[in-house]
């Protein structure tokens, strides 16, 4: 994690800034196009050890109800038991336990994804993108990353046929984290 300003500034604890974040992700929609969405509701907790990157962990809690396509109905279908059901299961869970140097700002980040109570391991290429100093004193650190998954390994398995063939929704998902963490 070599952006730092100083040795070994970058460590320590930080806390995700949600309003300047983004934890997104994009599906193949009837095998034409793509879907974009994010969640807006999300905390996390991370540990950086800039001298030890695998002594770093993190943990990201999603809220399954703010979800947000920018479109209504869509939504509305997302948070039902077809898919997130967020009555039951009202939060994603990611949890960081090995961060590996890839060289220069990549990183390896490996963890366990926990959707519908079902838990399951993933690994990511994530970028360091720098350390700053805000007008407000804060002291904040940048990540940009992502990786496909298969919603299915996780219980999202609504689909619907079409007549032209494949289905309406994509089993591959990609998801996107954008990541402004504040120092504690």
């Amino acid at each position: 994690m070599s952006r730092s300003s100083q040795p070994g500034e970058l460590t320590g604890d930080y806390i995700i800034d949600p309003a300047h974040s983004r934890l997104g992700f994009v599906a193949r929609h009837a095998m034409v196009t793509k879907v974009r969405g994010q969640f807006s509701d999300v905390e996390g907790d991370i540990h950086l050890d800039e001298a030890s990157p695998r002594d770093s962990t993190a943990t990201v809690r999603i809220k399954t109800a703010s979800i947000d396509t920018a479109q209504q109905q869509r939504d509305d279908h997302l948070r039902s038991a077809d898919f997130f059901d967020v009555e039951t299961y009202p939060e994603i869970v990611f949890r960081i336990d090995a961060i590996e140097p890839k060289g220069g700002d990549l990183y390896a980040v490996s963890g366990e994804l926990t959707i519908r109570d079902v838990a399951k391991p993933i690994t990511f290429d994530l970028e360091f993108t720098g350390l700053a100093h805000d007008p407000m004193g804060n002291t904040r650190a940048g990540f940009e990353g992502s990786t496909q998954i298969n919603r299915k390994d996780w219980g999202l398995t609504w689909n619907a046929a079409m007549d032209s063939g494949g289905f309406l929704v994509s089993e591959k998902v990609t998801l996107e984290l954008d990541i402004s963490a504040i120092k504690q």
